[in-house]
């Protein structure tokens, strides 16, 4: 698509232009005049990320809508103040290269990597209040909102939160471009990682996918294909997602790109629209069709063939490849009863999409504990479900997109070390929705891989990856 033809298909959109429409999941301020200091505020702020950067994941993301690329996107169900920190970060950017290089062994194409970081701040709920022994207080909704501590004063939205997640945000981005491109990411450090992983008896089933990435780096390395030979082994490129529900804080970051003259969303490279929040006619899609950034959109089980149509038109009305993700998320067992029909409308427009799985949040349980958590046999099966639905029709699976953590959490139950019901209490620290544990993602990745490496060997002629 030209930039003149860009131009067109947002002329009629104001950055504030979402104010008219009806909104759902967000907070209704009570000091308007704080708010609009804050607002003031972001707007003199320099954006988190570039339209260059978005513009390159778009293109990347184009390779993937054509089974060329696939995609991996994880991170934090919702990013908190209080347990920031450079480790915390460190260890769940390790975590997706150990992820990509996995996956990038089974699909043998590249993998996009993008993490839910700098900028997962808010949380969609499913009511608006809570209650706890016999106390009613609004529901948190994400620390860029209001507080966890369930007082009164504490759930009380606070637009000085925006300015902290902000700063969060952009020390967030610093530290991970400097992961990316300083040598925490090469490639041999990387498999040296996964093998550390498949070196306890749990993870015996691993080792021959493991071996085999270990054997390929040692070829590499023979031949004179290293760190200091090819800068691909060393650097990485990494994008940041989030899910664009508090419009305030969009709009404030939203700038004119000085390269094409088109909006674009400052606040992440990637936005996404949320399962709650995806009608036609709100605010949320109201905003997302006019930034320039790629788009996802969330697809649940009420998720009706006629709204994808509506939607795909108004997010990507040019149908350019790379602008638009559907990202599936209908539960264990209820894949087949839901996406082939999404796939047959997407079809039925000749529309250009990238097929994502999300096997998180359609499997949220309670456990006999009383904690909420998800088993790990119940995601792997959604997985499944998802790659034999787009067999089944002859679609490209496109990407995965997981809830997950570097730190050694107990919230999802499963896994080759086994999580169970009764070990949730020993380290449950989300805020929110459970995460996957390192161990748990990476053994994720495997079996994922293994999905890819049939598929690839079912296609032909066999392709080779490009990069990792």
């Amino acid at each position: 698509m030209t930039q003149q033809t860009r131009k067109t298909a947002t002329q009629d959109w104001d950055r504030a232009g979402w104010r008219a429409y009806p909104r759902v999941q967000m907070p209704d301020y009570t000091d308007p005049a704080a708010l609009a200091g804050v607002e003031s505020q972001l707007r003199r702020y320099p954006p988190l990320v570039f339209a260059g950067e978005a513009r390159r994941l778009r293109a990347q993301l184009a390779d993937a809508a054509a089974g060329r690329a696939f995609l991996l996107q994880g991170g934090d169900c919702a990013e908190s103040f209080s347990e920031f920190s450079a480790d915390n970060l460190r260890d769940t950017f390790k975590v997706l290269l150990q992820m990509a290089v996995v996956l990038t062994w089974g699909a043998q194409l590249p993998v996009i990597k993008v993490g839910r970081m700098a900028g997962q701040f808010a949380k969609p709920r499913s009511a608006p209040t809570e209650v706890m022994d016999g106390v009613e207080l609004p529901s948190y909704r994400g620390d860029i909102i209001n507080g966890f501590d369930f007082t009164p004063e504490a759930r009380i939205p606070d637009p000085t939160r925006m300015l902290a997640a902000y700063t969060q945000a952009a020390a967030s981005l610093n530290l991970l471009r400097a992961f990316s491109t300083g040598g925490f990411a090469d490639m041999h450090r990387v498999q040296s990682w996964i093998a550390d992983f498949v070196g306890g008896p749990e993870a015996a089933r691993y080792r021959d996918i493991a071996g085999r990435i270990g054997d390929a780096m040692a070829f590499m390395q023979a031949a004179g294909v290293n760190s200091d030979t090819a800068h691909q082994l060393s650097k990485v490129d990494f994008y940041t997602s989030h899910e664009a529900l508090l419009l305030e804080y969009e709009e404030a970051l939203a700038r004119i790109d000085s390269t094409t003259g088109l909006p674009v969303a400052g606040s992440g490279h990637m936005i996404w629209i949320g399962d709650r929040t995806r009608q036609p006619d709100g605010a949320h899609v109201e905003f997302c069709r006019g930034v320039q950034n790629p788009i996802g959109l969330k697809c649940g089980p009420t998720t009706t063939t006629d709204d994808l149509k509506v939607l795909m038109a108004k997010l990507n009305p040019a149908n350019e490849a790379g602008r638009l993700t559907l990202i599936a998320r209908f539960g264990a067992g209820k894949v087949s009863d839901h996406l082939p029909r999404l796939i047959r409308a997407v079809q039925d427009e000749g529309a250009n999409v990238v097929w994502s799985c999300d096997p998180m949040h359609g499997n949220v349980i309670k456990s006999s504990t009383g904690y909420k958590t998800r088993a790990f046999d119940s995601i792997l099966r959604e997985v499944r479900e998802f790659f034999g639905v787009h067999k089944a029709e002859g679609t490209i699976p496109g990407g995965v997109h997981f809830e997950m953590t570097g730190k050694d959490v107990t919230e999802c139950t499963g896994g080759v070390r086994a999580v169970t019901d009764e070990d949730l209490s020993d380290r449950y620290h989300t805020a929110c929705d459970p995460r996957l544990n390192a161990s748990q993602s990476l053994e994720l990745a495997f079996l994922v891989a293994e999905e890819l490496r049939a598929r690839r060997e079912d296609a032909a002629p066999v392709r080779t990856a490009a990069n990792i």
